[in-house]
Protein backbone atom coordinates (compact mmCIF):
# COMPACT_ATOMS: atom_id res chain seq x y z
CA UNK A 1 0.00 0.00 0.00
CA UNK A 2 3.05 2.54 0.81
CA UNK A 3 4.06 2.12 -2.78
CA UNK A 4 0.25 2.84 -3.72
CA UNK A 5 1.59 6.31 -2.12
CA UNK A 6 -2.17 6.60 -0.66
CA UNK A 7 -3.14 6.84 3.25
CA UNK A 8 -5.42 4.47 5.10
CA UNK A 9 -6.55 3.91 8.36
CA UNK A 10 -9.23 1.43 10.11
CA UNK A 11 -11.93 2.68 12.39
CA UNK A 12 -13.53 0.95 15.09
CA UNK A 13 -16.56 1.84 17.68
CA UNK A 14 -14.29 0.40 20.33
CA UNK A 15 -12.94 2.77 23.23
CA UNK A 16 -9.34 3.88 21.67
CA UNK A 17 -7.15 1.78 24.87
CA UNK A 18 -9.19 -1.58 23.02
CA UNK A 19 -8.17 -0.31 19.40
CA UNK A 20 -4.89 0.29 20.88
CA UNK A 21 -4.37 -3.17 21.97
CA UNK A 22 -5.57 -4.89 18.83
CA UNK A 23 -3.46 -3.19 16.50
CA UNK A 24 -0.25 -3.45 18.69
CA UNK A 25 -1.52 -7.49 18.91
CA UNK A 26 -1.60 -7.55 15.13
CA UNK A 27 1.45 -5.22 14.14
CA UNK A 28 -0.96 -3.24 12.20
CA UNK A 29 1.10 -0.49 10.12
CA UNK A 30 -2.20 2.19 10.21
CA UNK A 31 -3.76 3.54 12.99
CA UNK A 32 -7.43 2.46 14.11
CA UNK A 33 -9.14 5.23 14.90
CA UNK A 34 -11.94 5.02 17.61
CA UNK A 35 -15.58 6.03 17.76
CA UNK A 36 -16.82 5.05 20.93
CA UNK A 37 -20.10 7.46 20.60
CA UNK A 38 -20.88 5.95 17.08
CA UNK A 39 -21.82 9.03 15.76
CA UNK A 40 -19.19 8.34 13.05
CA UNK A 41 -20.35 4.76 12.07
CA UNK A 42 -23.70 6.35 12.13
CA UNK A 43 -23.16 9.29 9.99
CA UNK A 44 -21.63 6.23 7.32
CA UNK A 45 -24.52 4.20 7.49
CA UNK A 46 -22.48 1.42 8.92
CA UNK A 47 -24.18 0.78 12.05
CA UNK A 48 -25.76 -2.32 12.41
CA UNK A 49 -28.51 -2.98 14.75
CA UNK A 50 -25.97 -5.35 16.62
CA UNK A 51 -24.08 -1.46 17.99
CA UNK A 52 -21.02 -2.97 16.19
CA UNK A 53 -20.40 -1.24 12.92
CA UNK A 54 -20.09 -3.50 9.89
CA UNK A 55 -16.78 -3.97 7.66
CA UNK A 56 -17.24 -1.75 5.14
CA UNK A 57 -14.43 0.34 3.15
CA UNK A 58 -14.24 3.99 1.98
CA UNK A 59 -12.65 5.33 -1.01
CA UNK A 60 -12.23 8.89 -0.50
CA UNK A 61 -11.17 10.91 -2.97
CA UNK A 62 -8.07 13.97 -2.50
CA UNK A 63 -11.42 16.37 -2.66
CA UNK A 64 -12.82 14.09 0.71
CA UNK A 65 -15.94 12.79 -1.16
CA UNK A 66 -16.69 9.09 -1.49
CA UNK A 67 -15.80 7.71 -5.02
CA UNK A 68 -16.52 4.27 -3.99
CA UNK A 69 -17.53 1.80 -1.18
CA UNK A 70 -17.09 -1.84 -1.14
CA UNK A 71 -19.61 -3.46 1.37
CA UNK A 72 -18.45 -6.66 1.05
CA UNK A 73 -15.36 -6.88 2.57
CA UNK A 74 -13.40 -10.11 3.10
CA UNK A 75 -11.14 -9.86 6.01
CA UNK A 76 -8.68 -12.47 4.53
CA UNK A 77 -8.03 -10.85 1.41
CA UNK A 78 -9.07 -7.64 1.95
CA UNK A 79 -5.56 -5.41 2.12
CA UNK A 80 -4.99 -7.55 -1.15
CA UNK A 81 -8.46 -6.22 -2.71
CA UNK A 82 -7.75 -2.90 -1.78
CA UNK A 83 -4.35 -2.75 -2.89
CA UNK A 84 -5.83 -4.01 -6.63
CA UNK A 85 -9.13 -1.29 -6.41
CA UNK A 86 -6.49 1.50 -6.03
CA UNK A 87 -4.23 0.40 -8.63
CA UNK A 88 -6.54 -0.53 -10.87
CA UNK A 89 -8.99 2.95 -10.49
CA UNK A 90 -8.09 6.01 -12.18
CA UNK A 91 -8.92 8.11 -8.95
CA UNK A 92 -7.02 9.80 -6.49
CA UNK A 93 -7.58 8.34 -3.17
CA UNK A 94 -7.04 10.34 0.06
CA UNK A 95 -3.24 11.18 0.25
CA UNK A 96 -2.18 10.30 -3.29
CA UNK A 97 0.86 12.12 -4.29
CA UNK A 98 0.04 11.66 -7.78
CA UNK A 99 -1.74 14.40 -9.80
Amino acid sequence: MREAQVEYFAASVDSADKNRQFARSLGLPYPVLSDPTKAVARAYGVLAPSGYASRWTFFIGADGRILDIDKHVAASTHGDDVLRRVQGSSFRVQGSLEP
